[in-house]
């Protein structure tokens, strides 16, 4: 297992090196010049210009300036924030707990409401339960994250006045406040990955159903709860996992529009910003914590199939 681990880890330090790459790129091709931003472009001759440019080190070749933001990152120095004027860990630090608190809130009432109604749809195949299961799939994956937030905000925060309608408080200050607060974001992202995992689940389990395994424990007489939670359950679960992994590393990177809507003080809002601001080493230093964040899940996925199924070897 441990050697397993190892080599996955070294196989994928190529992909986060072409990953840095391609967004330290990409974040200086974006129109605009940080000094301008940042100070302002009238009233400002070329000396200061100049002197704020080899301070900021935006003076040297774009090649250079990516070798040295390298080398600080592997020593873990994600460089400092010219925004925020704090280092760019120390900011993001500050900022994540909030976005995984709403990726695991989401992705936890999403498995809650798809796993039973997969379960559902399955066992009453083309009933009326079925054909409800699907409706739900169905409009959850083709809203999109935006409009319903705002329906949400529309409906619970201004019409009933339930809920409020944007803001953070910790758990750990008020864990009532933060759960009110917490409440629409997490339905709003766990709505349309709910859509997908049922659906999945669903036919996941339907294959299964259909499988030799199944009519032979149905043969030997065992009871049908235990045909299905304790054989076919177990054994579709295994695609499901694998999608919920993938939702989690879109949950942690992708929640930026959710996070927008309901002025959330995440990493999503917080790279929005920086991208505005022209924060070079902010927006790298967050894309470069969710690509490790989702290679760590990736591997924790690998993990959870043998525990699923333990004829699966990880060689």
């Amino acid at each position: 297992m441990l050697t397993y681990l190892v080599r996955r880890a070294l196989t994928l330090l190529p992909i986060l090196l072409l990953m840095s790459m391609i967004v330290f790129a990409l974040i200086r091709m974006v129109p605009g010049d940080t000094i301008d931003v940042m100070y302002g472009s009238e009233g400002m001759d070329e000396v200061r210009r100049a002197a704020l440019a080899s301070e900021l080190g935006l003076d040297q070749p774009i090649v250079v300036q990516y070798v040295r933001w390298l080398w600080r990152a592997m020593r873990g120095d994600l460089g400092h924030s010219y925004r925020a004027g704090m280092p760019v860990l120390q900011l993001i630090g500050q900022r994540l707990p909030a976005t995984l608190l709403l990726a695991f809130a989401a992705l936890f009432l999403s498995l809650l409401i798809a796993l039973p109604l997969g379960l559902i749809a399955a066992v009453k195949r083309n009933s009326g339960a079925d054909i409800g299961a699907m409706i739900f799939a169905i409009l959850g994956i083709s809203m999109p994250n935006f409009w319903s937030g705002i329906l949400l905000v529309l409906v619970f925060a201004i019409w009933l006045g339930w809920l409020p309608s944007i803001g953070y408080v910790s758990p750990f200050k008020d864990f009532f406040a933060a759960l009110r607060h917490l409440i629409l974001p997490a339905v709003t992202l766990g709505w349309s990955l709910a859509g997908t995992t049922t659906r999945l689940s669903r036919s996941s389990l339907l294959e299964e159903l259909g499988k030799d395994y199944v009519r032979t424990a149905r043969g030997k007489g065992l009871p049908e709860r235990a045909v299905l939670l304790t054989h076919a359950l177990r054994n579709a679960l295994i695609p499901t996992v694998t999608m919920v992994g993938l939702q989690l590393g879109f949950l942690i990177g992708g929640a930026v529009v959710v996070e927008t809507v309901f002025a959330w003080p995440g990493v999503g809002l917080l790279v929005v910003d920086s991208i505005f601001a022209r924060d070079y080493p902010v927006v790298q230093g967050i894309v470069l914590v969710i690509a490790v964040l989702v290679v760590l899940i990736n591997l924790l996925v690998d993990v959870i199939y043998t525990v699923l199924d333990p004829r699966i070897r990880l060689g």
